[in-house]
């Protein structure tokens, strides 16, 4: 894929961002387990109320997770993630969007797990448009609301693992 999109995702910029943190009440090595295990991933994916349909999931540089996530009205969006690095516990990048060749809307988006001195992960999700436009159709659209009900529901899944 050599679109647009993709060069410009090549660079970072903070006008074409969309930054988000989450302290999350478990260890940082059960944090980036419960993000990098196929087992878990699709199990609280998503914002509130979806459900995810996994298609294929292979959690590795250069692996792909395609998938459905599917609305509380029953709207499907077909998905693609394409995992780019993965640095275990601490550090992972994605490129995220529709499940078609040369997405226009794809982004690119990072997560790190730091860990708290009492037990406790900070994760922050940054998230790359293409261009400040597109940035600011996924702000409209509801990606922080909806990255934060994720963020949520990552936080109950992995206290319900803690126990």
């Amino acid at each position: 894929m050599t679109s647009s999109a993709n060069a410009a995702l090549s660079q970072w910029s903070i006008d074409r961002e969309i930054v988000m943190s989450r302290v999350i009440d478990a260890p940082r090595d059960l944090v980036f387990e419960a993000w990098s295990d196929p087992k878990h991933l699709p199990q609280w994916f998503g914002p509130k109320g979806f459900k995810i349909e996994t298609f294929e999931i292979d959690v590795r540089v250069g692996g792909v997770w395609r998938f459905n996530m599917i609305g509380p009205d029953g709207t499907v969006y077909p998905n693609r993630m394409r995992f780019r690095r993965i640095e275990r516990p601490s550090f992972m990048e994605m490129d995220h969007g529709d499940d078609q060749g040369d997405d226009p809307g794809m982004f690119r988006f990072t997560i790190t797990f730091a860990e708290q001195s009492n037990g406790k992960t900070v994760l922050m999700m940054r998230q790359l448009a293409a261009s400040t436009e597109q940035r600011d159709g996924m702000i409209g659209f509801g990606a922080v609301e909806y990255g934060y009900q994720t963020l949520d529901k990552l936080a109950a899944y992995v206290g319900g693992l803690k126990k």
